[in-house]
């Protein structure tokens, strides 16, 4: 196996906790969709068994994951370190949701 090989291999996982007041709603998607976009990685994030794409907004509002919930990131690919870095600080960030 090459480096290049085990660089696409890598699969990364967190748990992060939602903080915002309103939870993942439409607008928190929407930065997270974008967000994610600019990545190669296959980004998911899951709660209470169920995964959806990080790059699904109405996936990511179905989760139902309100302020205080704990979700998972998954991160896959060969940019997974950065995908994933970018993902929890823009939850811990509260989406940089003001009020």
């Amino acid at each position: 196996m090459t480096d290049e090989e085990d660089a696409s291999s890598t699969r990364l996982v967190q748990e992060v906790t939602i903080r915002n007041t309103r939870g993942l709603h439409a607008r928190a998607a929407a930065k997270l969709v974008t967000l994610a976009e600019k990545f190669s990685a296959s980004v998911e994030v899951s709660r209470d068994g169920q995964s959806v794409s990080a790059q699904s907004i109405m996936g990511l509002m179905m989760l139902g994951a309100g302020q205080g919930s704990t979700v998972e990131i998954a991160a896959d690919g060969w940019d997974a370190k950065e995908a994933m870095a970018a993902v929890v600080e823009l939850i811990d960030a509260g989406f940089y949701e003001t009020g």
